[in-house]
């Protein structure tokens, strides 16, 4: 089975959380989540992570601390993903990857579907976004 290293990033600005619906394919289709994404060789994460937010939402972050790692097993793949707070330092995030996003308030981030391996750190996320 494929093993895959992603970043995501949990954005926050004015007490709300960032989150991207991912196009409809593959497992996690149409499914809500942190942008990120594969971390290349040669990159520690956070540097992996500045590189997919500019280059899927054409904004730039700060990478403020970790929050979470979640290991998760789909059905072709299996993933291990580091969550980090992150704030926007460029302007405004722009879709070219994702079909929808919004800025979540605190009792609204349960209210999408969000991908498995998301969902299971959530409640860190949550925590750590809105403390």
């Amino acid at each position: 089975m494929k093993h895959v290293d992603v970043v995501g990033a949990a954005i926050v600005r004015n007490g709300r959380l960032f989150a991207a619906k991912r196009p409809d394919k593959g497992e996690v289709g149409l499914k809500w989540e942190f942008p990120g994404g594969k971390i290349e060789e040669g990159e520690s994460p956070e540097e992996a992570l500045v590189r997919e937010i500019r280059e899927e939402l054409s904004t730039d972050i700060e990478v403020e601390k970790f929050i979470a790692e979640v290991s998760y097993t789909y059905t072709t793949f299996h993933l291990s993903m580091k969550v980090y707070l992150c704030r926007l330092t460029g302007g405004e995030p722009v879709q070219s990857e994702h079909v929808d996003s919004r800025w979540l308030k605190k009792e609204e981030v349960y209210s999408v579907e969000w991908a498995p391996a998301d969902y299971l750190i959530m409640d860190e996320v949550v925590s750590a976004c809105f403390s």
